[in-house]
């Protein structure tokens, strides 16, 4: 019912060691056909009840040197065309038909490429990998990681090098990040729950985006560390909120923006949600510099006239998240200064934009997160 009323996505994760034994001569290596029979069964009742499944994923954390077991870059791609022969004939209509993911782990170079070269046309609809970037959660550092520009924008390479890969050897599938908690071992103490992850997880949400990814999935509604949920009372945290503005204001299409100030403000841009205008998200790392952003036609682009027109005639709609108190590891967080708190009914309280002259710089104050709409910005790629 939860799934239903939310109209959540479902993405079943399947036993991939299931009818495998452990090599005698490789410790941790996993040999033998993959047993889908367990597979089908579940299908078969899911089916049956009426359940609408998007996706079956399998394995979790089996690929390269796997995370206590592997399995062979071209034993499992045969196992995924398995899979997806499985899928096919429990739901013959392909409109119907659930996706196919995999492999569902940390990315290694030779594995994927092997891997990917091995599946076979059209067998893998999303690539599926995992990313803890900021060591384990028990890690004083952590901290410190969230607002370290540098430190962030490492893992990029990762997510250039997957989105290479399926533009390689699978271009007829799509880049997931399929679990990301930032920090393993149920994230970072003191840290995850709070304002500063926002840091870090709209960040990635930016990043992944640039890097043609279409699905981000966050480790965990509830439990650990890292949750969006308070796991006693189930209030939400603050990275709720980011991901829910995220939601609201950031369309699918996304378009390319530089800047040449600080590399302690970070600034993605799509399409908006809601037509007409793009949107932008800000994310100031520095916990002492504030920024004042002007947007203008740069005549020198390309060595030619900008392909997009910019009036800023309209009002602006800005989304400012701040901690409260100032405070980075506070669980409470503030938009455009008043606290995000549920309704005595326990519903989400209603998210109101600020409307700014549209002529007038944006300000982004230090140690903040800021999503602005500009309604009048007209990008050929938004039409």
């Amino acid at each position: 019912m939860l799934f239903l009323c939310c109209r959540a996505k479902v993405t079943f994760g399947l036993n991939a060691l299931i009818g495998r034994k452990e090599s005698e001569t490789e410790k941790t290596l996993w040999v033998g056909d993959w047993y889908s029979h367990n597979a089908r069964d579940l299908m078969r009742y899911t089916i049956s009840k009426g359940y609408k499944i998007d996706s079956y994923e399998l394995g979790n954390e089996l690929c390269g040197v796997g995370v206590s077991a592997r399995i062979e870059a071209k034993q499992y791609a045969k196992d995924m065309a398995t899979l997806k022969n499985l899928v096919k004939e429990m739901y013959p209509n392909p409109k119907t038909q659930p996706k196919v993911l995999g492999p569902g782990g940390f990315y290694d170079k030779k594995w994927f490429d092997t891997f990917l070269d091995a599946s076979g046309h059209d067998v893998i609809d999303g690539v599926t990998h995992h990313i803890y970037n900021l060591g384990p959660g028990n890690n004083p550092d952590v901290v410190r990681r969230v607002q370290d520009p540098f430190f962030l924008t490492q893992i990029a390479q990762t997510f250039k090098d997957v989105s290479n890969a399926i533009d390689k050897f699978a271009p007829w599938s799509g880049a997931w990040v399929s679990e990301s908690g930032g920090a393993y071992n149920s994230g970072g103490q003191l840290v995850s729950y709070t304002f500063a992850f926002g840091f870090w997880y709209l960040d990635q949400l930016g990043m992944t985006s640039v890097y043609n990814h279409k699905v981000y999935c966050r480790q965990a509604l509830t439990g650990a560390n890292y949750a969006l949920l308070n796991t006693t009372t189930f209030i939400p945290n603050p990275d709720y909120y980011g991901a829910l503005l995220w939601h609201r204001v950031m369309g699918s299409k996304v378009l390319s923006v530089t800047h040449k100030g600080s590399p302690y403000l970070r600034v993605y841009s799509h399409c908006a949600k809601k037509e007409p205008g793009v949107s932008f998200v800000f994310i100031n790392l520095s916990k002492n510099t504030s920024f004042e952003i002007d947007l203008f036609h740069d005549l020198n682009l390309n060595g030619g006239s900008p392909n997009f027109e910019f009036k800023g005639r309209k009002e602006r709609e800005e989304y400012h998240l701040t901690p409260k108190d100032g405070n980075i590891l506070s669980r409470v967080v503030l938009l455009n200064g008043t606290p995000l708190e549920l309704l005595v009914s326990l519903e989400i309280p209603e998210l109101k934009p600020k409307l700014v002259d549209g002529l007038k710089p944006i300000s982004i104050v230090a140690h903040s997160i800021a999503f602005v709409t500009i309604r009048d910005f007209n990008a050929p790629a938004c039409s």
